[in-house]
């Protein structure tokens, strides 16, 4: 499956080619009310994944830090041509777009994923194909946790791990800040599987600078039925 028709799919996003705007007469703070781009509801409560997500760190990440990335970004691109094009169509051109947009519809698209793939602890596990997968490019899941785990841990700073389909295959990579494998200026590119926010602001309040026991604690609250579905969506 085409990477378009992929995040179609996932995020209901419907593709459009980019036309280089010039964003000299950027938008000011202006009335927001028809703005393009809003938050995604949770689609479950705070503290579904305590214990090993608090629910204090859940309800400001999402309704404060997401909240705050989705506001940023509609203050960057209202009144500008980028107002109606779609998040996939500004990803494959951040390269020549305003740190704004890039910083904030990373943070926008990245968050909306990952409280996709995460949730109240369910007993799944990878599906059959996506587990074969893993198994064939990664050396199997207990090998995958601990490469994925070494990505996440030695990203420096804040930013993202990731689990990306590329070429035909499983890889693990991380990206810097609000970054995403989906940006034309990803140093790797790929189609995102999984994800994981390592930014302190996910984690801090519970784990303080135990980034380490957070990834530990990423597996209890996977999804890995929607996991596997995106897996299932790229490969046709």
């Amino acid at each position: 499956m085409k990477r378009s028709h992929f995040l179609q799919k996932t995020f209901g996003l419907v593709g459009a080619s980019l036309v280089l705007p010039s964003l000299a007469a950027k938008a000011s703070d202006q009335n927001l009310e028809s703005a393009p781009f809003s938050l995604p509801a949770l689609g479950y409560s705070f503290d579904a994944l305590e214990p090993h997500i608090d629910k204090m760190t859940m309800e400001i990440h999402h309704d404060r830090h997401h909240k705050a990335y989705v506001d940023n970004l509609n203050k960057a691109v209202t009144g500008t041509p980028l107002a109606s094009q779609t998040l996939e169509s500004m990803m494959g051109q951040m390269s020549q777009l305003p740190a704004a947009v890039r910083n904030n519809g990373g943070g926008h698209w990245n968050h909306s994923f990952f409280w996709k793939l995460i949730g109240p602890a369910t007993g799944s596990k990878p599906s059959a194909e996506l587990a074969a997968q893993i198994q064939k490019d990664l050396g199997g899941i207990e090998n995958f946790k601990a490469e994925f785990a070494k990505a996440a841990t030695g990203r420096f700073g804040s930013g993202w791990a990731w689990l990306l389909w590329k070429e035909g295959k499983l890889v693990i990579s991380s990206t810097p800040n609000q970054d995403n494998p989906l940006m034309d200026l990803a140093e790797v590119k790929g189609t995102p599987i999984l994800a994981l926010d390592v930014w302190e602001h996910a984690y801090y309040l519970k784990y303080q600078n135990k980034r380490a026991d957070y990834i530990s604690a990423f597996w209890n609250v996977v999804n890995w039925d929607f996991v596997s579905q995106q897996f299932s969506l790229i490969k046709k």
